[in-house]
């Protein structure tokens, strides 16, 4: 069994020796564990430093393509070169790199299929408390869209199978943290938490400007990852409840009509029928929604048996001891999309 760690880096050639020192060599139940490099647009050294660590293994990106494109292409890289877990770590050295073993184990044992680091951001000294709420908020709304319990959903710490990376597709253009999480949990792909700490902070956020920044994307994130697996959760509530707002003026027209004053109050029913048109709309287009759900669902299904070609044989019968097929290189692949 191999083990694959990306780590993405954007000029980290400061804090990136202590990221490789402590990432271990050997993992119980695994019998190799590589990294990857994943450059994305750097100009420093970082690099020449990975390549003096004795890493053999790079995804470079000429121009900075994000977290999401990073993670994208290193798990392509990875299941290209034979791994049967991927994990996912920081160059900023923010995770603590010696817990992978604990990452594993779960895949290893065969109990899951994703394992997520809970870094227990209640006790993070750095985080503000505003930071420490909306992290909360933002776990509870994509468990609530994923249909999991994790507690720290943000969280970019996390293991990979083989399998559960065939049946995920990142579409995102930001972060893939939490649209991952989405399509896992509907997905019925098993997830597990292990509680961590992290290291001290060593630079700012390189992914957002701001918090608010990150909240807006990481909320359109959420609320394309409900219309695309829950359509009727947003869409079906939002024709509902205009339905019923646009028959309130409706009743109001209705009874001034009966009482003989119907005539000055036209406006109720101008109001009423524009409700009640929004309500038609959202509902016609949670018909449209549904049967594009269905569209997704037959594609990613030609997807997954698409990656189980490229990649090697189906996970459920590989042999263990055959790697999967050389792919192109992601130097070359990003080239060409230049």
């Amino acid at each position: 069994m191999k083990v694959f760690v990306q780590v993405p880096c954007l000029n980290e050639e400061e804090t990136l020796p202590a990221v490789l020192e402590s990432i271990p060599k050997e993992i119980p139940g695994v019998d190799s564990v590589e990294i990857l490099i994943i450059d994305d647009g750097s100009t420093d050294r970082t690099i020449e430093v990975a390549e003096s660590y004795g890493v053999k293994h790079f995804v470079r990106h000429p121009r900075n393509q994000g977290l999401a494109r990073s993670f994208r292409d290193g798990v392509d890289y990875a299941l290209a070169h034979g791994a049967d877990i991927v994990v996912n770590t920081d160059g900023d050295n923010q995770y603590p790199q010696e817990r992978i073993p604990d990452l594993v184990a779960p895949i290893v044992a065969g109990r899951a299929d994703i394992v997520i680091a809970d870094r227990q951001t209640s006790k993070i000294a750095h985080f503000s408390k505003f930071k420490k709420l909306m992290q909360n908020v933002g776990s509870r709304v994509v468990n609530r869209a994923a249909g999991t319990g994790l507690p720290d959903a943000a969280s970019g710490f996390r293991a990979y199978s083989k399998a559960s990376l065939y049946r995920l597709n990142v579409v995102t253009q930001f972060s893939y943290c939490m649209e991952t999480i989405i399509q896992a949990g509907n997905k019925r792909l098993r997830i597990e938490s292990v509680a961590v700490t992290t290291n001290p902070k060593t630079r700012e956020s390189r992914l957002f400007k701001n918090i608010w920044q990150h909240m807006y994307k990481s909320g359109l994130a959420i609320v394309r990852s409900f219309l695309m697996f829950k359509p009727h959760v947003i869409l079906g509530w939002l024709g509902g409840l205009m339905m019923i707002a646009g028959l309130v003026p409706f009743v109001r027209f209705f009874i001034f009509w009966v009482q003989g004053e119907g005539g000055g109050h036209i406006q109720s029913l101008i109001l009423g029928s524009a409700m009640l048109v929004g309500g038609l709309l959202s509902l016609a287009l949670l018909v449209i929604a549904d049967l594009l759900r269905t569209n997704r669902v037959l594609l990613e299904d030609q997807l997954e048996r698409i990656k189980e070609i490229q990649y090697g044989a189906d996970p459920v019968t590989e042999d263990p001891e055959t790697e999967g097929p050389e792919g192109l290189s992601m130097e070359r692949e990003t080239a060409e999309n230049q």
